[in-house]
């Protein structure tokens, strides 16, 4: 049977949040003369994942169908290869267990890829769902957290701009990432004892790298529940930590090898000059500002990333 489009929900101890998600997506419009399926690929999750989606399963009667995979390799990159390998259709919109889609998600994630047929892998727009009011000035450092409102027409992501989409309400054609995205990234995605994080930027840097167009699809909206526990510093400093510590990998994938020395240096030099401003700015602030220390934390980070994926055995792959 041919499947025009796949919900791949990568998950871990999403026991919690799945239930709105899967009602979201159960009760999706237009949708009739599609045929789509919902895949939830489990990444190693120690709740009731699995219980919850064989209730679920049980009790389906849509003609969508519902399907579960287990997947042992801890890591997003790994949840996510498994659902290249497991669905059964040319496009693959990712969800993540709090992404809250519009009713229209589907249809219009489908469409696009019918009207942009170069397009390797598109971005939705994502508004928050805060739990509590964020920080003062959180604006400023919102965009990490899977935040992305860049406006009601469609954009394209130009490589020189070195901005591209979060894998959060991501679609992805089955061969833009075949013909691009490596068997072993150098970035997995966070794991229990390590916050260091972009697999997500790695993977779309090939996409993009091999040809293939990124965009911004508007109408593929969508809300990302964001709890009071990623608002505080326990959390946020780590996060910042390991999004500058993947840096160096995300930095360097699009240059040509003969330009990287001119390029690291130039960049650590950028990032002392961050630094520096940064310092004389905010001065003691910076240990009472959340924002300001989160800023900081990722300029820290980036200025020696190369070293520390160096010692750590990340750039041997």
């Amino acid at each position: 049977m041919c499947i025009d489009f796949t919900v791949a929900i990568p998950t871990y101890n999403g026991a919690k949040r799945l239930p709105k998600l899967l009602e979201l997506l159960r009760d999706q419009i237009h949708t009739e003369n599609l045929s789509w399926e919902i895949i939830v690929i489990d990444n190693n999750s120690t709740d009731d994942t699995a219980k919850l989606i064989q209730n679920y399963q049980e009790n389906w009667s849509y003609p969508f169908s519902l399907k579960y995979f287990f997947e042992p390799q801890q890591g997003a990159a790994y949840a996510r290869k498994r659902a290249i390998k497991e669905a059964k259709s040319e496009l693959i919109g990712f969800l993540d267990d709090d992404n809250y889609p519009q009713l229209n998600w589907v249809l219009s994630a489908y469409n696009f890829a019918k009207k942009y047929p170069q397009a390797g892998a598109y971005g939705s727009q994502i508004h928050p769902d805060w739990e509590v009011e964020p920080p003062e000035n959180f604006e400023r450092v919102a965009a990490f957290l899977a935040i992305t409102e860049r406006g009601d027409l469609p954009l394209k992501y130009e490589p020189a701009k070195k901005l591209l989409p979060p894998s959060a309400g991501l679609v992805v054609r089955r061969q833009a990432w075949l013909d691009s995205v490596p068997n072993n990234p150098i970035l997995t995605g966070r794991v229990t004892g390590s916050m260091l994080t972009s697999e997500d930027l790695e993977m779309l840097s090939y996409i993009q790298k091999s040809g293939w167009e990124v965009w911004y699809n508007p109408e593929m909206e969508l809300f990302h529940k964001i709890p009071s526990s990623r608002l505080n510093k326990e959390y946020l400093i780590p996060f910042f930590r390991g999004i500058g510590l993947s840096r160096y990998v995300t930095r360097m994938l699009m240059i040509k090898p003969w330009i990287k020395p001119l390029a690291l240096l130039l960049y650590m030099l950028n990032d002392i000059r961050k630094i520096s401003l940064h310092l004389l700015k905010y001065r003691l602030k910076i240990t009472t500002d959340l924002v300001a220390a989160c800023e900081m934390q990722l300029f820290i980070s980036s200025l020696i990333s190369p070293f520390y994926l160096w010692k750590n055995g990340y750039l041997k792959k």
